[in-house]
């Protein structure tokens, strides 16, 4: 395990705070660019359809082999259940229970305004009509990620969501994947990933239906997919590498310590290119801390290749400025000084405040969603909610109150050069007059 260490003095001769939260995000490098190969890709399948994405399917999921048909059988699915532990049954269903209680209630709700010239404004919100959820392969399966994307989509009210996932060696998608897609009730699961899924889901094939919103997270092809193709549909964001911050009280003790560390190693498990920090008002907390770091790794072998950073700061004002800089997919605040902190944090995909709430319980089941902001992103960006699949529309009804308003926007449009807005609206002018 590599480790950067931070002294109170390094920070300081850093510039502080914000300088030393650039400093640790660049710990974590942004990817190579896969821009061409991805339009190429999103080219083949916007020209030629399912024949671009059954080959596209063979060279890059199924080695070689014949690929199964791209949309999902009903019995594929039912099947996939019978195959799954019962524990993971259960514990999707809280997952799914939860998640769709805290996403109902970021549901929005319409407002009518009446503004002073008498002209009423509607705001109305309204569901997306389609979506699709991509849910990556290769290390393992995450049905996690089908309850993060489908449940939110119905929360929001989106009837017609479309799950797609990598097929393996044997054509097929992991059965703990197809069940939770059953468990979820989505009926259009399609065996298909990478960029060729993502410009599927976007242009529609013979087989593929195209939706308005695509979300979910996947690797660097997915991403300059999404990317590229952010003109043509909605997308949630550029999911990078994963990322925590764990900020420690100055008196944490050692059950606190243990588990900081313990939720820094989780984080560490989602593989190259993860970047896992923490920092304290305490040496000796940092130190007990890296102690613990060196002594849990050993043996679990699930620690991918992540970058680790540990930062000793003056106090809990210093930590906060830290975490604010440095904008973390996940930030944990540990210890009755730094949790006080919480109403103050202002850069965060997802907050978790005390010893007990452990990133990965957000990952799964605390009912929070775990398609967050990363690489910094949570300075302008949110976590997936309802929004991502609501959009807002506004009805304007101008009645009588068209001549005070012509007044006023005539010379606006006039001195933009756009002599017909102004004309446009003076024409109402005589039809409704100024009361």
């Amino acid at each position: 395990m590599q480790m950067l260490r931070l002294g109170e003095a390094d920070v300081e001769g850093l510039g502080g705070p914000a300088a030393a939260a650039a400093r640790l995000r660049e710990l974590a490098p942004g990817g190579d660019s896969v821009a061409a190969e991805v339009a190429e890709i999103l080219r083949s399948v916007r020209d030629t359809g399912d024949r671009a994405l059954v080959e596209l399917t063979r060279r890059l999921d199924t080695a070689g082999a014949e690929p199964r048909p791209l949309l999902a059988e009903a019995e594929a699915l039912d099947a996939a259940i019978r195959q799954m532990p019962l524990e993971l049954v259960a514990g999707l269903q809280v997952a799914i229970a939860n998640v769709a209680l805290v996403a109902e209630a970021g549901v929005g709700q319409d407002a009518a305004l009446e503004l002073p010239q008498g002209q009423q404004v509607r705001l109305r919100e309204i569901p997306v009509g389609s979506a699709g959820v991509y849910v990556p392969g290769g290390r393992a399966a995450y049905p996690s990620t089908v309850v993060m994307g489908v449940v939110t989509a119905r929360a929001a009210g989106v009837v017609d969501v479309a799950v797609c996932a990598p097929p393996g060696p044997d054509g097929e998608i992991d059965s703990a994947i197809l069940g939770t897609c059953r468990l979820c009730g989505v009926e259009r699961v399609y065996r298909m990933g990478g960029a060729q899924a993502i410009a599927a889901l976007a242009y529609g094939t013979e087989t593929v239906r195209p939706v308005d919103v695509i979300v979910g997270p996947g690797n660097l092809y997915v991403q300059e997919a999404k990317h590229q193709l952010s003109a043509l549909v909605g997308i949630d964001g550029f999911a990078g590498p994963s990322d925590l911050l764990v900020l420690l009280g100055a008196q944490a003790g050692e059950r606190e310590v243990r588990l900081a560390a313990l939720d820094m190693l989780a984080q560490a498990e989602h593989g190259a290119g993860s970047l896992v920090a923490a920092a304290s008002p305490s040496s000796e907390v940092c130190e007990r801390l890296a102690e613990q770091l060196d002594e849990l790794i050993l043996g679990r072998a699930t620690v991918g290749e992540a970058a680790f950073a540990i930062a000793h700061v003056a106090g809990p004002a210093e930590a906060l400025a830290l975490a604010n800089a440095f904008a973390a997919e996940h930030l944990e605040l540990i210890g009755a000084d730094v949790e006080r902190l919480a109403h103050s944090v202002q850069t965060a995909g997802c907050l978790f405040v005390g010893a007990d709430s452990g990133t990965a319980f957000g990952d799964y089941v605390a009912g929070s969603n775990h398609t967050l902001p990363t690489g910094g992103a949570a300075r302008f960006a949110s976590g997936l909610s309802p929004r991502h699949f609501r959009r807002r529309m506004t009805e304007v009804r101008i009645g009588p109150a068209a001549a005070k308003l012509a007044a006023a926007g005539a010379p606006i449009a006039r001195a933009e050069g756009f002599e017909v807005h102004a004309e446009s609206m003076e024409a109402r002018i005589g039809e409704n007059p100024s009361i």
